[in-house]
């Protein structure tokens, strides 16, 4: 193990800052990250040019808009059946004016990764992203990664493709800690500290779990986020996989990751170092900041998020995590420590089970118990170090059967 910190993220690399405007593609366009990354373009437009939008094609009309109002020369969307209802949004826009390449399919989003850029956002949600994360990869692109379900499913295979200093993490929780890590070397970290809001169900037991509802788990108290992202933060989840995430990104083993509870979301993580020292990154809660690093560093986009008062009082609470009401954390640690293709059925089978109980068809509980019994069931994981993209599809598609098979069986039970 080095003395520093993984390449795959390492602030001490050195970057050659680009010429003029930085040419962005945005994947995902059409959903948090995506739009609040084209609201940074805009007020920036000396610094960065969007050349390509990929989005799901659930929201065309959106999709039309952004590639208008940012002169895209390709759009793409994975719904093959949205392209003409993208087109016909696109005429409505442009008139008499040549349309851009529409581009559509499972693998659409891949092809933008892999066009003429200089910076690939990555802000699609899901296991899905992992493809287009490979191709900007390969291609040579610099990837602001705001998925960080790609790097979970396919740590090595990312690990494998990337060059020194070729991933930018957008997470606000790896936003932090990249910054933080500027202070010292590898040899100078003891722990990461990975910072939870604990999401709209703090302090509350498991028991007290069992009979929340769709729209309690979608009431964040600080983030406005997609559905998916907003009830992984419910179970933590979502926390699992940052810590995931850290020990790809900085080569940190998972005993030096800890997860603390901090409500009000200003400190959105941070480093200790061996001389007792800690060094936190603070913000009020904005994802404009990450994204701004993302796609902006080694330079800072100025006013790209709001700043604190400091002339106002406040108060920061910090609270160890409750693992019994919230196990997603630990069992993230197991399938972590695991490999393979471990981390794939995890998020696989939660991904499934999220859908169920957005559907009304598995309790809030129901998500965890579930997605604990798939993975338990899976078992060994294959693949190691060696891993391949089809262990890893092959892992996901067991997963997801298997969970689904297990939430309608739940369901039965819970009416019998």
């Amino acid at each position: 193990m080095s003395d520093r910190p993984s390449p795959l993220a390492d602030p001490h690399i050195a970057f050659d800052p680009a010429e003029g405007r930085r040419d962005v593609v945005v994947l995902g366009s059409t959903g948090s990250i995506g739009t609040q990354a084209i609201d940074l373009v805009l007020r920036n437009p000396d610094r960065f040019r969007v050349t390509a939008l990929a989005a799901s094609g659930g929201r065309v009309a959106l999709l039309a808009e952004q590639a208008h109002r940012l002169r895209v020369a390709q759009v793409a969307v994975a719904r093959e059946e949205a392209v003409e209802e993208l087109r016909t949004a696109l005429k409505a826009l442009y008139g008499s004016e040549p349309l851009p390449e529409i581009l559509a399919g499972p693998d659409a989003a891949a092809q933008l990764a892999a066009s003429p850029c200089h910076t690939v956002l990555n802000g699609i949600t899901g296991s899905i992203g992992l493809a287009p994360t490979l191709a900007a990869l390969e291609a040579g692109r610099t990837l602001a990664l705001a998925n960080k379900e790609s790097l979970i499913v396919g740590g090595p295979l990312v690990k494998a493709l990337a060059k020194p200093g070729q991933i930018i993490p957008v997470d606000s929780e790896h936003a932090a800690l990249f910054q933080a890590l500027a202070a010292g070397t590898r040899a100078d970290v003891r722990k990461l500290v990975v910072t939870a809001s604990g999401g709209p169900f703090r302090g509350r037991t498991r028991a007290e779990l069992e009979h929340v509802t769709r729209e309690d788990a979608l009431a964040h108290p600080t983030w406005a986020m997609g559905p998916v992202i907003t009830v992984n933060s419910s179970t933590l989840v979502n926390k699992g996989l940052e810590v995931i995430e850290a020990h790809l990104l900085y080569d940190i083993p998972f005993d030096r990751i800890e997860v603390v509870v901090h409500p009000q979301s200003y400190v959105h993580s941070m480093v200790e170092f061996t001389d007792g020292s800690t060094l936190a990154q603070a913000t009020p809660p904005d994802m404009r900041g990450p994204i701004a690093i993302g796609i902006g560093w080694p330079e800072r986009v100025p006013d790209a998020a709001p700043a604190f008062d400091w002339s106002q009082a406040s108060t920061w609470e910090f609270f160890p995590l409750d693992d019994e009401a919230f196990p997603s954390v630990n069992l993230a640690r197991h399938v972590g420590e695991l490999g393979g293709t471990a981390p794939a059925v995890f998020n696989a089978a939660n991904e499934e089970c999220v859908e169920a109980f957005l559907a009304g068809r598995l309790p809030f509980n129901g998500i965890m118990d579930t997605v604990t019994a798939v993975v338990t069931e899976h078992g060994r994981p294959a693949g190691g170090t060696s891993l391949t993209v089809p262990d890893v599809l092959e892992a996901e598609t067991w997963a997801r059967a298997r969970a689904r098979e297990l939430a309608a069986k739940a369901t039965a039970e819970a009416r019998a």
